[in-house]
């Protein structure tokens, strides 16, 4: 069994109403024990984003951070998806697609979110 030193950490926007939908799917599908969810907003997010050099302020992308190093972007949610097992095909299907489609696609999303999907005051996830 991973302890919370050994999952895979996700950093995610924890006002964001698509990003809470994203950690509530996964929390559905992902084997348990498998991630460790952190807001950015969190103290730990903003370490971490510091310690990375990420910017503090607002985040546009998820972070994931593994044993193999840090991913964001599409490469970041693929890397997430491909560790589900029942939607491996599908991560590897996706990633037949070429970066800078699937980025363009990701970045369009991740600019419009607030307005497609709007903020809550509180992240989903507590800690």
């Amino acid at each position: 069994m991973k302890n919370q030193q050994t999952k895979d950490i996700i950093i995610f926007d924890g006002e964001c109403n698509l990003c809470n939908g994203v950690v509530g799917w996964l929390l559905k599908f992902a084997p348990k024990n498998m991630f460790y969810f952190l807001p950015f907003q969190s103290p730990q997010g903003q370490r971490l984003l510091k310690q990375y050099g990420f910017p503090t302020e607002q985040l546009d992308t998820v972070i994931l951070i593994d044993q193999d190093g840090l991913k964001t972007h599409s490469d970041g949610f693929l890397k997430i998806v491909s560790k589900i097992p029942k939607w491996q095909r599908v991560a590897a299907l996706l990633a037949f697609i070429p970066r800078l489609i699937r980025d363009f696609v990701y970045k369009t999303a991740s600019k419009n979110r607030v307005k497609w999907f709007g903020t809550s005051n509180s992240c989903s996830i507590s800690l």
